[in-house]
């Protein structure tokens, strides 16, 4: 490592005194079959695999150590390859995100991706071949520093293996984007970086890593190491000889680049820098000058650590790692009550999907009922159905579907199949009074103990349980569609929900692997309300006049995941018109009733579009139904009032107390509406556009909070 790069990884370690520091261990061992003796780097930060092993400055100049201590053997002739492992289950994760967050320069982040290739790059360099053993969990820069070896082999056992970079709004800088592409060909490294990244960073598996090429071998993970050895010494004494296919440098690389494009463009609409950064990179490493693809990801990595996106990135990625497994404002865990039965009032698909949900994750009898014998059946037969699938994907064994099949049951009478039942959920139609009664004839035949649970989407719980002999045992739990697919579970705890009952709630949360949050009784809570806002001015403003096109292009900027009206045909007509009456009820001067989407519903239709050519048009019968003013606004207008509508109705919650800080707006919007990390949610866009300030007087976040620290 050069003087230069050794000072500013000096200088950065010194902002960064609470780094968990990643020892290099070298040990020693001779190789079987007579092939020489053999140094095996070690990376372990001295914790157990729930404390991954990450590279800050400092243990990256630790590695830098062993290798000058293993470049002087090689050099000497005291060994025949050097190895780099990791501890068990990990390899290692990359750099430290923690440390990320308190660069304040252009010039500390450029000495991180400096720091790094300077010291990976001495892998390649050495005089003797090396060898990387992917033995657990490796991302980013853990997955880097195994791409400048001579050779790599991959545990059949590893979980995950990803690099993650673009997702939180980095490229790849240790190597990435100009190595991978250069050893496994443009079209497999652009599906790692960018497509995998920006579909919910998707993970690899052992199998996949070894299929892609990135790996040479392949070994079983409980003798991984020792049989990673044994096929080290063969390829060393020559008897295993590695040929890997030569890399199409041709149309096939444009191509590749091209297609990197439009995936970026699908998923950000060029509202994120990050993917085209690394495609840029990809694209110049087709010449195959390495050095050219490291300088150039060293300066797209101090650029965008200089930016607020991969701010909000970090910001959001800490969330949904750590605020979403301590919710904030839940009781004490040890008030919770066990729940070894749970039934579920209603056998349509919501109530099916919940039934399904509860019987994989807790995997105790779970019983639906309904109004007749036929829905009951439909309802046991699509989660029977869904077990099927899931046995015949492999992702279960035949005694555990036969199990999971014999645990479930539907019944007419609600006294036979919740008299022992310890957390009963309703799914009915989403009317007051019907679910009143259905909470009534429940706890006329339920446990003293048992929770009642409703999977609300806008109406007020405490009303729900306003006539019942015990109120304090109902409980919202709000799930969002698809259920399998999304983690939010907002947790609505009423005017006389008491702690037992709510923690209890948390503890069904935790063992269903959902994001709860906890949210107070108010109209349509956290996601709905301020989807139906940013909705209803989308709405508004096609009512006054402006084209329905120029409305849905005004918010592409954002990098949602669907257009508004996309999304309202996946939600449906109705139960969008549902949720803004149900809000225009409680707050007249800010939800209005689009009497457009009031007709769209009145005709039955299931959205504004028809896909006759492959995309998007707007239904001429949806056209013709239109009323429209003749106000016309611009995309930038639109855009405008969509905001300050947004960033007023946050305002307003927080004011309100719906939930604890602003974190927990944003937590809820990307679990359970899909919105981009590079966005953080969506206060700290917010924020960075000054939207915040010029509708409220202030930010929602403290300065250095999702953003680069003053």
């Amino acid at each position: 490592m050069s003087t230069t790069t050794a000072e500013l990884l000096k200088g950065a370690a010194a902002l960064f005194p609470d780094e968990v520091v990643t020892q290099a261990h070298v040990r020693h061992l001779e190789l079987p079959f007579g092939a020489g003796r053999f140094a095996l780097i070690t990376l372990d930060n001295g914790l157990d695999h729930t404390k991954p092993t990450t590279f800050g400055p400092q243990s990256l100049a630790n590695l830098d150590v062993a290798i000058s201590q293993v470049e002087a053997e090689a050099a000497a002739g005291d060994i025949v390859g050097v190895g780099l492992t990791g501890k068990p289950f990990i390899f290692a994760v990359g750099a430290d995100l923690k440390g990320v967050e308190l660069l304040k320069t252009h010039e500390d982040a450029l000495a991180i991706g400096k720091g790094g290739h300077d010291v990976f790059k001495r892998l390649s360099a050495l005089a003797v071949p090396t060898f990387a053993y992917y033995n657990g969990a490796a991302m980013g820069g853990g997955v880097e520093v195994g791409l400048h070896c001579t050779y790599r082999t991959v545990s059949q056992a590893i979980p995950a293996f990803s690099l993650p970079e673009v997702f939180l709004g980095l490229v790849p800088g240790w190597g990435g984007c100009a190595l991978l592409p250069n050893l496994i060909g443009a079209e497999r490294a652009v599906s790692v970086i960018i497509e995998n990244s920006l579909n919910q960073n998707k993970q690899l598996k052992g199998k996949q890593v070894y299929e892609l090429g990135i790996a040479d071998a392949i070994f079983e993970g409980a003798d991984f190491l020792e049989q990673s050895l044994i096929w080290t010494a063969s390829v060393l004494k020559g008897e295993i000889k590695i040929e890997r296919p030569e890399v199409d440098r041709g149309e096939a690389w444009d191509q590749a680049v091209a297609k990197g494009r439009f995936i970026a463009d699908s998923k950000v609409h060029g509202a994120a820098p990050a993917a085209y950064r690394a495609l840029e990179i990809i694209e110049a490493a087709k010449s195959g000058d390495l050095q050219a693809g490291f300088d150039a990801e060293d300066k797209a990595l101090a650029d965008l650590i200089m930016g607020g996106e991969l701010r909000a990135g970090i910001y959001a990625f800490n969330l949904v790692q750590k605020r979403g497994k301590r919710p904030a404002g839940a009781p004490s865990k040890d008030l919770a009550r066990p729940v070894t039965k749970v039934g579920v009032v209603g056998a349509g698909l919501m109530a099916s999907q919940l039934a399904l949900l509860f019987l994989r994750r807790l995997e105790v009898p779970v019983v639906l009922t309904d109004i007749d014998q036929e829905r009951i059946d439909k309802g046991v037969g699509y989660v029977h159905a869904e077990i099927d699938k899931l046995l015949g994907k492999g992702r279960i064994n035949q005694d555990k579907a036969n199990r999971l099949k014999g645990l479930v049951r539907g019944v007419l009478d609600k006294a036979e199949g919740f008299a022992d039942a310890d957390f009963i959920i309703e799914a009915v139609f989403e009317e007051m009074g019907v679910k009143q009664q259905v909470f009534a004839e429940v706890e006329a035949v339920a446990p003293a103990h048992a929770i009642l649970a409703t999977n609300t989407s806008s109406l007020s719980v405490s009303e729900m349980a306003s006539k019942l002999q015990h109120p304090e045992r109902v409980v919202g739990f709000h799930f969002f569609n698809p259920v399998a697919v999304l983690p939010l579970l907002e947790i609505v705890r009423g005017e006389k929900t008491d702690d037992a009952s709510l923690a209890t709630a948390f503890g069904v949360a935790k063992k269903l692997k959902k994001t709860a949050v906890l949210v107070k009784d108010a109209p349509a809570f956290v996601v709905n309300r301020i989807l139906t806002r940013f909705m209803g001015e989308i709405q508004n403003v096609i009512d006054e006049g402006t084209p329905v096109a120029v409305a849905e292009k005004a918010v592409e900027p954002l990098g949602l995941p669907m257009s508004p009206l996309v999304l309202l045909e996946l939600v449906g007509p109705a139960i969008g018109l549902h949720v803004s009456e149900t809000l225009n009820r409680a707050f007249p001067d800010r939800f209005t009733v689009s009497e457009n989407l009031a007709a769209v519903v009145k005709a039955g239709k299931r959205g504004f579009y028809v896909y006759d050519s492959g995309k998007p048009e707007l239904d001429p019968e949806v056209a013709a139904l239109l009323k429209q003013g003749d106000v016309v606004l611009t995309e930038e207008q639109v855009r405008d009032r969509v905001l300050d509508a947004v960033a007023q109705e946050i305002g307003l919650m927080l004011d309100e107390g719906v939930v604890a800080e602003a974190q927990d707006i944003d937590l809820c919007l990307i679990t359970g509406a899909g919105w981009p990390f590079h966005l953080g949610g969506v206060t700290p866009y917010l924020d960075r556009e000054g939207v915040s300030e010029r509708v409220n007087g202030k930010r929602f976040l403290a300065p250095g909070v999702a953003s680069v620290p003053a």
